[in-house]
């Protein structure tokens, strides 16, 4: 019966996969919005209750990889000082290691990144719920820190802070490429004041 279960979770997997680099595909030659759930779901050789199964709407397939990343920062885990996570600045360089890890996992594809920037910025509904999911990245992070016994409050404004230095590092760096190096100096900006940005 395991066996079954991993043939199932493959083939949900592979379907994911192809909807996602079809909507991919189809929002790049033809903009997000010429392009229908139909017509993602007929390039990825789906049907409608497939991409349904997987996506609530085609504007949710703009955010797969996010959904990835959440599910990846329920598996990592927080180095905390030998002092603990008592103090925000404690808190911030716990979660720095994790943030730089995710986003260099976001950055892996840079091609895809910048389509996905792009796309974000050409649309006002997309960049709503970019907010919203990047929210959703914050709880998690202070979740890995309320984990470790570090106050709830504290969690919550070093998440916060974490988050601040990526939106930073996103809005400035001249290219995607350099998200990781400017989320990392915005961060010792932070952990380090008086550092040059």
């Amino acid at each position: 019966m395991p066996e079954d279960l991993s043939l199932i979770e493959r083939k949900r997997r592979q379907a994911r996969r192809r909807i996602v680099a079809a909507a991919d595909e189809l929002f790049a030659a033809r903009g997000f919005d010429a392009v229908s759930v139909n017509d993602i779901a007929e390039r990825a050789e789906v049907g409608r209750t497939t991409f349904f199964r997987h996506f609530g709407d085609k504007q949710e397939v703009v955010f797969a990889r996010e959904q990835e990343l959440l599910d990846l920062i329920a598996a990592e885990r927080v180095e905390p000082a030998a002092a603990g996570l008592g103090t925000l600045l404690d808190a911030v360089r716990a979660l720095e290691p994790v943030l730089l890890r995710l986003l260099d996992r976001m950055t892996a594809d840079l091609a895809g990144y910048r389509r996905h920037l792009q796309l974000i910025e050409q649309h006002a509904e997309l960049a709503a719920r970019d907010a919203v999911k990047m929210q959703g990245v914050a709880l998690r992070l202070r979740d890995l820190l309320t984990a470790q016994d570090c106050p709830d409050g504290t969690a919550t404004l070093a998440a916060e802070i974490a988050m601040a230095c990526y939106w930073t590092a996103r809005r400035t760096a001249p290219d995607p490429a350099d998200l990781v190096g400017a989320t990392r100096r915005a961060l010792r900006q932070v952990l380090e004041p008086g550092t040059a940005g």
